[in-house]
């Protein structure tokens, strides 16, 4: 049976139209099964009903039967997303009679449910003369190729050949950078594919060497290009971005590697697709999202390599009009190879919302829509609408829809800018209760004079960037000088520097860890305290670099208990003393460094008690809190829908951590997404929360948010999230909630 279900489901997939695949289902299934009638129904949403597409065995007429949803055994198959078998359908009480199709020659009936995340899209139905019920091999096979077929069917309906789909295709993505635009779509598909490169040997290596060494140069000089072009457009970490390409292809240790192949006999374009694979690997099986992304970014600069093996120069593209730019694989070079003003959006295949490419968008101000399944020719110069909110990609929509986007895309403009007008007042609600706004800070830190304006400092500097860039572990002058320069750009400002949060997931370049459980494993603190030579370098060199500038914490990761931080004060304290000493020998005074801890991992929040006396803070890191509270991968698609920070378990334990932490009279502040997002911060503030860290795009809108607020109503929001029994209570009534204070427009697209 194994090798008919393989049959047929490769004969579905490679049929050339949905109709064709259905066929070839029905009459391969009447063979595998040896039954008389086998017959697929398809769910059409806005007609209600569930239409009969393709049958082995009755006899379809003309025009389109179904049966209403809800009605007949089919309608109770999708209902109860079941299979239903039955020896005598025609006695059963939900049999609906349909004329005209031969259906009452048939007694027995199987029907199971073609179900894709969730939704069904259809049933598959088999059915014999004989009165006889299905036995359980039958139902076994028939469920296999049902969940087999909902994937292709799945794809079949993102590519517009769903019967429902009428006024225009509507498709769905991941959306990556918020804002909506109506405008032509565009399709570009110059960038080279790493994995087309096939094997290949070289016949004069020499020659060789020097086309790779040309090539490398030219990306060098596009990247400057890139960099001076967003110079004035872009904060100094998102041109980091540019610094980051730079510094990849300078790397030693990189060209030395690509060098080697090509000395071994490889063509330079293979010797770039196997080095860059392995390094592309070491980061994609990395848990942390954001460094997850720069996989993408060594696969990005590999293709640039391989376009300039190939070309020596850019040709750019001359625009009448804004274009929605529509590609394989978004990347930075891409965005910039469209003039500003004439890019309306970009809707990508591949990509997540964390590559640089996403990153840029967000930056530049662009709606963008990563991971949408499309066929290229199918929307290329069709007129198409972008909804970066909910991730959407519209095509050819009917006036009423195309009408609707355009009064959201004037409102979205107008709420622009009149959220960016109060940048640099104080974060204060309705009732003038300061709220603390701090910056998430990944590349580096963000030295825009306009927004260093609107927030209180860095409440999260991630330290372990500059150690993923380095081909060893950095020096402990090199630490310094990074970390000086962050304090400098912050002078009286407060900066939070989290130590070293690597391993198990986020291997290092040079030290490979591999485990088969690494949210679980070696990584955190755990990683720094079992070396502790690498965390005292990295705190001394804080310390150094805090010296006259007194704006310096330090954060701890990882901590599960309250051993690994006893350890690691007194480690600290260690290095502390060191320091000191040689500070006081040069006349300088070293200040004593706030200590606090992330709240991420659930076996502390019934320590939280003991931390009186041992840390000077706490700041709640709310994704890896919600990933271990609900164990759920965050970056698994496949369990993407139970990823949630608005489930019931989340908030109590946000609450919690409030209400002890104002017992212990303990500092407090959220560092996760869910401090950026309006619903999260809404939530936050309400449960008692005055701190919250977060990314540079999101400042101005949460300012003007809290503004129109007053914690009063934001406690009475708070005090129901903590009532609800469903995620989707919360989320409801916070969007009702928002919208009556008359700010629906900053969360009225979101899903």
């Amino acid at each position: 049976m194994l090798t008919q279900l393989r049959e047929i489901v490769e004969k579905v997939a490679t049929a050339p139209s949905l109709l064709d695949a259905l066929e070839q289902l029905v009459i391969n299934t009447c063979k595998a099964m040896k039954t008389e009638c086998c017959s697929v129904y398809i769910a059409d949403q806005q007609r209600q009903r569930f239409t009969l597409m393709a049958t082995k065995g009755l006899k379809k007429p003309h025009r389109h039967v179904g049966l209403p949803f809800g009605q007949g055994l089919v309608g109770l198959v999708a209902d109860r997303a079941e299979p239903i078998n039955v020896a005598d359908a025609r006695h059963h009480p939900h049999f609906k009679h349909l004329p005209g199709i031969g259906e009452e020659s048939f007694s027995s009936f199987f029907g199971t449910p073609i179900i894709h995340q969730r939704q069904v899209l259809g049933v598959l139905v088999i059915q014999q003369r004989e009165q006889r019920e299905f036995d359980e091999s039958e139902e076994s096979f028939m469920v296999t190729l049902a969940a087999q077929l909902a994937v292709l069917l799945a794809h079949s309906k993102a590519q517009g050949m769903w019967p429902d789909q009428h006024n225009g295709l509507h498709l769905v993505g991941s959306a990556a950078s918020t804002g909506v635009a109506v405008a032509r779509a565009w399709w570009d598909d110059n960038q080279p594919r790493l994995e087309q490169v096939a094997p290949a040997s070289c016949l004069d290596r020499e020659e060789e060497q020097e086309r790779l060494s040309i090539a490398i140069e030219l990306a060098s000089a596009e990247f400057r290009r890139l960099r001076k072009r967003f110079d004035s457009e872009l904060h100094k970490e998102t041109l980091a971005i540019f610094d980051l390409f730079s510094h990849l292809l300078n790397d030693p240790m990189l060209r030395k590697d690509l060098f080697h192949k090509i000395a071994g006999g490889d063509l330079a374009e293979w010797a770039i697709r196997q080095v860059v694979e392995t390094y592309s690997a070491r980061f994609a099986n990395m848990e942390d999202a954001y460094l997850k992304e720069r996989a993408q970014d060594i696969r990005e600069l590999g293709q640039r390599l391989l376009f300039f093996l190939a070309n020596e120069e850019v040709i750019e593209h001359a625009w009448d009009e804004p274009v929605v730019l529509l590609t394989r694989e978004l990347t930075a070079a891409m965005l910039a190879s469209v003039p500003r003003d004439k890019l309306a959006a970009v809707v990508s295949q591949e990509g997540a919302a964390n590559s640089h490419a996403a990153i840029l968008s967000r930056a530049l101000g662009i709606p963008a829509v990563m991971g949408v399944d499309f066929v290229p020719e199918k929307i290329h110069n069709c007129q198409v609408i972008v909804d970066g909110y909910r991730g959407d990609l519209l095509v050819n929509p009917n006036r009423h829809v195309l009408a609707e986007y355009l009064r959201l895309q004037k409102e979205e403009q107008e709420l622009a800018a009149v959220v960016e007008t109060g940048l640099d007042k104080p974060a204060a609600t309705l009732d003038n209760e300061r709220i603390n706004i701090f910056l998430n800070a990944g590349l580096s830190a963000d030295t825009s004079i306009a927004v260093n304006r609107g927030v209180d400092g860095v409440g999260l500097y991630r330290t372990e960037v500059p150690f993923l860039l380095q081909r060893s572990f950095p020096s402990e002058e090199e630490q310094t000088q990074q970390y000086q320069s962050i304090l400098e750009t912050y002078c009286g400002k407060p900066v939070v520097m989290r130590t070293l949060d690597i391993g198990g997931d986020k291997p290092l370049p040079y030290l490979a860890i591999e485990e088969d459980n690494p949210f679980l494993g070696w990584r955190g603190i755990r990683f720094t305290l079992d070396h502790p030579e690498i965390f005292l370098i990295q705190v001394r060199a804080m310390l150094k670099a805090s010296i006259g500038h007194d704006n310096m914490d330090i954060l701890l990761p990882m901590i599960s208990g309250i051993a690994e931080l006893d350890e690691s004060l007194a480690l600290i304290e260690r290095a502390y003393t060191e320091v000191a000493k040689t500070a006081a020998e040069q006349g300088h005074v070293l200040r004593r460094p706030r200590i606090g801890i992330m709240i991420e991992v659930p076996s502390i929040l019934y320590q939280l008690p003991v931390l009186k006396g041992r840390v000077d803070y706490i700041s709640v890191g709310s994704n890896d809190l919600t990933q271990y509270l609900l164990a759920v991968d965050r970056n698994n698609s496949r369990v993407a829908g139970v990823y949630d920070a608005l489930h019931p378990s989340v908030i109590h334990a946000l609450k919690h951590i409030i209400d002890v932490s104002q017992q212990l009279q303990l500092p407090v502040s959220v560092c996760g997404e869910l401090a950026g997002d309006p619903i999260g911060a809404l939530l936050l503030v309400g449960m008692g929360y005055r701190s919250l860290s977060m990314n540079t795009r999101n400042v101005a809108k949460i300012k003007y948010m809290l503004r129109h607020v007053s914690v009063s109503d934001m406690q009475q929001l708070a005090d129901f999230a903590l009532s609800a029994t469903y995620a989707d209570e919360v989320r409801r009534n916070t969007i009702e909630f928002v919208d009556g204070h008359g700010l629906g427009g900053f969360i009225r697209a979101g899903k």
